[in-house]
């Protein structure tokens, strides 16, 4: 595990420390607001932080080697499977940044296979950052949340939370915990002002994605039909989440709250004839 809370600010031209919001001329809807994203170093999160940058934000990424963030980010090394770590992330953010605004919560990780094929330690290890990081990050954040004036929180589900997929049943089962997770906390959290929302994206065109394909027998053929099973005909992109994510946790949704935003290409709710190959 990664030292607890350990800080990497990684600035323009290569500085350490954070770029100030009005010194990197953000102006956006964000601006003057600190937002944390977990999971951020890569895939939909690393997208979710640009987007909070170009938008104002000054944004502190969690991530197992919070040394790996490139860019304008603070880059804390926190593994949201533990508390003690997640507690000293929070407090590394309000140190530097001095308050908090937003939680998007994008860390998570994968698992393949039906009840059969998982073990009690399989359960235990995906529900434990998948379930209960999203609500150890969200206790340690709540105080400072509570002090903004435009608090909002992110929760990155799933498509497979909602719609039956081959071996995914643990994937699917932490999915809907998240989903059902973000229904209880707006509920709870209504009257502290800090809003609570989520994502579910379809298959998203992400780095994991691309070596799942790669490491097929023919990763032509695999991405075809992978393209042929969206209503659209393509893989959502990362940025296309990141913007979703963006508009939930911004004043614009200031009346939105316990609400799931899909970004999945039609993929849950529409039934279209496959896209021809």
């Amino acid at each position: 595990m990664h030292g607890a809370g350990s800080v990497s600010g990684i600035g323009a031209g290569g500085v350490s420390g954070v770029v100030d919001a009005s010194a990197s001329g953000a102006t956006g809807e964000f601006g003057g607001r600190a937002a944390i994203v977990t999971g951020g170093a890569s895939g939909i999160g690393a997208a979710v932080a640009e987007e909070l940058l170009a938008r104002g934000a000054q944004v502190a990424v969690f991530d197992l080697n919070g040394g790996s963030v490139e860019g304008s980010a603070l880059g804390v090394s926190v593994d949201v499977a533990d508390r003690a770590s997640v507690d000293a992330g929070v407090a590394a953010v309000l140190d530097r940044f001095g308050r908090l605004d937003v939680v998007v919560n994008c860390a998570g990780i994968g698992a393949f296979g039906t009840v059969e094929d998982s073990s009690d330690d399989d359960w235990a290890r995906v529900l434990n950052v998948n379930v209960q990081g999203v609500a150890r990050v969200c206790a340690a954040a709540m105080p400072a949340l509570r002090e903004s004036d435009a608090a909002a929180i992110v929760n990155l589900t799933s498509i497979a939370a909602t719609t039956g997929i081959q071996q995914r049943a643990l994937y699917s089962a932490t999915k809907g915990a998240v989903h059902a997770l973000t229904l209880a906390m707006a509920a709870d959290h209504v009257h502290d002002g800090v809003r609570v929302n989520a994502v579910s994206p379809g298959t998203t065109d992400t780095p994991w994605v691309q070596r799942m394909v790669a490491n097929v027998a023919d990763p032509e053929a695999e991405r075809a039909a992978m393209n042929a099973r969206q209503p659209t005909g393509r893989l959502v992109t990362p940025a296309e989440v990141a913007g979703a994510v963006a508009y939930l946790a911004s004043p614009l949704s200031a009346s939105t709250t316990g609400s799931v935003l899909a970004v999945d290409g039609g993929f849950g709710g529409l039934r279209v004839r496959p896209v021809q190959a």
